[in-house]
């Protein structure tokens, strides 16, 4: 039982410290100086890195924390035999890994929104459904302009595309828990939303 705990807490945390590596964070301070937290929204993700670097950045800091987000539950799945046939060491990877890029350890637990991190966590555990989340969001983002509105609505939209997918239990619940953090993430944007004072992408 404690080797069982000992390989569950260790595979947290480093997914975890992964995820807390502030990507859009350091892009903009390599590049600028500055300190994107003091910067339009606040947030390190990859929309806010756009207000301040365009758009070449908002999608190469999209990738990169899509990327960050899949790399622990993929290792999860590689190396920790504990719960694997339902699900359990690569949901919480996943789980550690959006909790460390919504919190990082590195900025005072502060961060991003966690969509790309999010959505790669899921292209990770089942990459079809990963898929059809990206689509979803792009194509809501595109037709109405917000990138919050696409955000919000492909990760709603994934634990029900998980479930009748056959995926593991875990994975569902995942999406499910996921969907509701990133909606409370989306909080202030779902104000200026109905405020009608949110920004379009241009």
């Amino acid at each position: 039982m404690f080797n069982v705990c000992l390989e569950l807490g260790l595979t947290a945390l480093i997914a975890y410290l992964i995820g807390s590596i502030p990507t859009g964070y350091l892009i903009v301070k390599a590049k600028t100086g500055k300190d994107i937290r003091t910067i339009g929204s606040g947030s390190t993700g990859a929309t806010n890195v756009k207000r301040v670097l365009g758009k070449n950045y908002f999608f190469i800091v999209m990738l990169l924390d899509a990327l960050k987000g899949a790399i622990p539950p993929l290792l999860a799945k590689m190396f920790v035999t504990v719960g694997l046939s339902i699900g359990i060491a690569p949901v919480i990877a996943a789980i550690a890994v959006i909790l460390g890029h919504s919190k990082s350890i590195f900025l005072q637990f502060k961060g991003g929104k966690s969509v790309a991190s999010g959505v790669g966590t899921i292209l990770a555990l089942n990459w079809i459904v990963g898929l059809i989340i990206a689509l979803v969001w792009g194509v809501i983002t595109y037709t109405t302009k917000y990138v919050s509105v696409g955000s919000i609505c492909a990760l709603l939209i994934s634990p029900f595309v998980m479930y009748f997918l056959g995926a593991p239990i875990a994975y569902t619940a995942y999406c499910a828990l996921g969907a509701i953090y990133i909606v409370y993430l989306h909080r202030e944007n779902i104000k200026r939303l109905i405020q009608g004072n949110e920004n379009k992408v241009r």
